[in-house]
């Protein structure tokens, strides 16, 4: 079972990061797009939060949660991989994922010849920043997964 619980956690990070980066690239892609475009590319952001990023980490918080009660696995590195993941999981709740609809309803409302307005721009780069800002937690949570250090207290009992 314990096995089965840690696939589930490896195709979360594979749907979580997954999704990150497909945000990443096709932003990278498009650049400064038109408000055309702009509606298409938020209106793919939205959509693909909802299918892969929020479930991955959804899965993600479930399945460590499964590992720390229900198989008793509180190293250390455990308790420093659900700190990381609550805090995306607050950051993506709470900042990154209203503001997908919001760039698209705003994307949308430009007529197809028209620049985006400065509103536009100001809230993707907030969305930028929010985004950047889960570069370390994310590492973090996926080095100390995979690599399951001895951390802090650890080191020394163990010695």
């Amino acid at each position: 079972m314990r096995k089965l619980l840690e696939f589930f956690n490896e195709i979360a990070g594979i749907m979580y990061v997954g999704g990150i980066l497909s945000h990443i690239v096709i932003g990278a892609t498009i650049g400064s797009p038109d408000g055309q475009t702009a509606a298409i590319v938020y209106t793919y952001k939205e959509l693909s939060a909802y299918i892969l990023i929020l479930p991955g980490l959804g899965l993600k918080l479930l399945c460590d949660l499964s590992l720390y009660f229900g198989f008793g696995v509180r190293a250390n590195w455990m308790k420093v991989k659900l700190a990381m993941i609550a805090f995306l999981s607050v950051n993506a709740v709470v900042f990154l994922v209203p503001m997908m609809p919001e760039l698209r309803v705003m994307a949308e409302a430009v007529p197809p010849a028209d620049p985006l307005p400065q509103a536009f721009h100001d809230l993707e780069a907030t969305e930028a920043l929010v985004g950047m800002s889960n570069v370390i937690p994310l590492l973090t949570e996926l080095v100390l997964g995979c690599l399951r250090p001895r951390l802090f207290g650890e080191r020394r009992a163990t010695g």
